[in-house]
């Protein structure tokens, strides 16, 4: 059964989104370096099978298996000639699950970063990014995808790019940035800036927020700083399942079902209105998220304290009360 996003959200004042790709196809046979975005075309099983674990477990929305899929990175593999029709496809695998389910289930164009610097660090322009996008999301929106959403991102010029891209095809989008750099992203952006950046950028967005990063604590952090900024807006929080453990040649992310119904409760008592997981989130921990959205019961903001007490300490704390609450940097976790 399909819908749009913003049916979905006065529908519902609170909705599932999916978990990991990557982590998940590995546990398929996914090897070390390749782009699962190719297996829109060689394998779409795999993808279907993923989305399909997912939609039972009770996700509202489904993202494409399409992460990777620009040209930049395409490039590294020879395929960036296939952009079009590996996005196409990534959309119609997705929608084909989408419309078998008992319930409504949006499907979302997973956009990723290109992977690129932009000027004067290096090599890539606005005008080159927009293009990529633009030639990606087309690929996206023939294939029937709902709404564009621009993930992982570090730069404002790389979420320009892509939202300029977005209103170019005709496609609504959201936009979520990882965290992961004590309290900002890689490339300095405040959780509470995007906020201003939303009202900068071309179109309307449909939401925004914060995906990946180092850990369910410290994105809700992240996610406490932009309802403060606007409780009004539609935030997102699609948080990893703990934190990686290398253990033998793989990797283990440590978060529990368990801990992931916790996350997804703070989360809701924060405002958020669309949750999910990332890296390492399985097909497990989502159901286990759907079972406590469907008891949840609102209760009062979470604190810093709070948040610590029941996801773990922060991993990569922010460092100036004028981003977020400051805490002492603390040792890792064991494994």
């Amino acid at each position: 059964m399909r819908s749009s996003l913003k049916d979905l959200l006065d529908e519902k004042k609170i909705l599932l989104a999916d978990g990991a790709s990557g982590t998940n196809f590995m546990e398929m046979g996914l090897e070390p370096g390749f782009p699962p975005d190719i297996w829109n075309m060689t394998e779409p099983q795999k993808p279907e099978k993923l989305h399909q674990m997912f939609v039972d477990a009770g996700s509202d929305i489904i993202l494409t298996n399409t992460f990777g899929a620009n040209a930049p990175r395409l490039k590294l593999h020879n395929a960036e000639n296939d952009t079009y029709e590996i996005n196409k496809a990534g959309a119609e695998i997705a929608g084909k699950v989408a419309e078998a389910a008992n319930h409504a289930v949006i499907v979302a164009g997973s956009v990723g970063p290109t992977g690129e610097l932009f000027q004067p660090l290096g090599a890539m322009t606005l005008q080159d990014a927009r293009e990529a996008f633009i030639e990606q999301m087309r690929g996206l929106k023939d294939g029937g995808a709902d709404v564009a959403w621009i993930e992982t991102m570090s730069a404002a010029d790389e979420i320009q790019a892509a939202a300029e891209a977005a209103v170019e095809v005709g496609i609504p989008y959201v936009f979520t940035a990882s965290f992961d750099t004590a309290g900002k992203t890689m490339m300095g952006l405040a959780p509470a800036s995007l906020n201003e950046l939303d009202k900068a950028l071309p179109g309307k967005s449909i939401g925004f927020g914060a995906n990946c990063g180092v850990g369910a604590s410290d994105l809700l952090v992240s996610v406490l700083a932009m309802t403060d900024a606007d409780p009004e807006a539609i935030i997102i929080a699609k948080a990893n399942c703990g934190i990686p453990v290398v253990k033998g040649a793989s990797t283990v992310y440590t978060g529990t079902p368990d801990l992931m119904a916790e996350y997804i409760a703070m989360a809701a008592d924060a405002g958020v209105r669309i949750i999910g997981g990332c890296c390492g989130t399985a097909p497990e921990h989502i159901k286990a998220m759907r079972q406590a959205l469907d008891n949840y019961q609102a209760a009062e903001r979470p604190t810093l304290d709070k948040i610590i007490e029941k996801t773990g300490p922060l991993i990569s704390p922010v460092v100036s009360e004028k981003d977020g609450p400051k805490r002492q940097r603390r040792g890792r976790r064991r494994a």
